[in-house]
C-alpha cells in the first residue's frame, strides 16, 4: 500500500549541505501500522512530506496503492488521510458543513460523502454534534472531528504526525480506538511519535530513524535481536548515544 524506496533528500546549509533523508526504504502493507521514530531532526518529517507530495526527493521515490508521488502527486494526495496534533478545524462552519466540504474537495460523490459523514461520526461518537458550530467544540470533540476528517474521502494510506500531543488519557485512547478501526478496515497507517511506550503497544512494525539513515526496521522482536535489547526505549537510546 505504501512503498518508500532509496529516498534521499538534501537541503543547502551555511557550512555544505545536509542530507535530512539518506536511503531510505521501507514498505507498509493493509492492516498494518508502521511506526516512524526517531529524536528531532532524524528526517521523520521530510520523509512525511516527500510522501504526501510537498516536497520533491534528490532521488529515490515513493508509491501510493501503486502510484508513484513524483509522477501523480494530486492522485497520490486523493490516496492519503493525514491527521496531526493541530486540529485545524475552521471555527465558523459546522461540524457537517466542514466535513461535507473536505469530502467535495476529494471529488466524493454528494450522496456518499453524506453516508460517510454520518456513518463516521457515529463511529467516533460525535454524531450529536454534526450540527454544531466547529468553533464551540472542546478539544477532545475537535479531536474527534479531525480524526473523522482524515477519513472522510476513504483513502487506503493514513499519515498520523505526533497524533497524541498534548491529549489527556482519554485523548489519547482514542487516538487507539481510531487505529484499531483503521487497522481492522485495511488501511496502511504510517504512526510518527515521540511516545515510546504508545508505539509499542500501537505499531506492528517499527523503522528508527537517526540523522536521515533508517538503523533499523522489523517488528519489536525483530529490533531487540538485532541489538539485543530488552524494550524500544533501550534500543532508542543505543541509538542516540552511538
Amino acid at each position: 500500500m505504501l512503498l518508500v524506496h532509496s529516498l534521499t533528500k538534501r537541503f543547502p546549509i551555511d557550512d555544505g549541505v545536509l542530507t535530512a533523508v539518506n536511503d531510505v526504504t521501507f514498505e507498509i502493507g493493509s492492516g498494518e501500522v508502521f511506526g516512524l521514530l526517531g529524536p528531532n531532526g532524524a528526517g521523520k518529517t521530510t520523509t512525511m512530506r516527500i510522501i504526501l507530495g510537498l516536497l520533491q526527493p534528490d532521488s529515490g521515490y515513493t508509491e501510493v496503492d501503486g502510484l508513484r508521488t513524483s509522477a501523480d502527486p494530486m492522485a497520490v494526495k486523493s490516496r492519503l488521510g493525514f491527521v496531526s496534533a493541530s486540529d485545524g478545524v475552521y471555527p465558523w462552519l459546522t461540524v457537517r458543513e466542514m466535513l461535507l466540504y473536505f469530502a467535495d474537495l476529494y471529488s466524493v460523490n454528494v450522496t456518499e460523502a453524506a453516508s460517510r459523514c454520518e456513518s463516521l461520526c457515529d463511529m467516533m461518537d460525535i454524531g450529536d454534534l454534526l450540527d454544531r458550530r466547529a468553533g464551540d467544540l472542546s478539544t477532545g470533540q475537535r479531536q474527534r472531528v479531525t480524526l473523522v476528517r482524515g477519513l472522510i474521502h476513504d483513502p487506503p494510506v493514513m499519515l498520523l504526525d505526533e497524533p497524541t500531543r498534548g491529549l489527556d488519557v482519554v485523548g489519547v485512547q482514542t487516538i487507539f480506538d481510531y487505529i484499531d478501526i483503521l487497522r481492522r478496515g485495511g488501511k496502511a497507517v504510517v504512526v510518527c511519535t515521540h511516545r515510546l511506550d504508545e508505539a509499542e503497544r500501537l505499531c506492528d512494525r517499527f523503522g528508527l530513524l537517526h540523522r536521515g539513515r533508517l538503523k533499523h526496521c522489523g517488528t519489536l522482536s525483530d529490533l531487540k535481536e538485532q541489538t539485543g535489547r530488552d524494550s524500544l526505549v533501550d534500543i532508542f537510546v543505543d541509538l542516540i548515544r552511538n
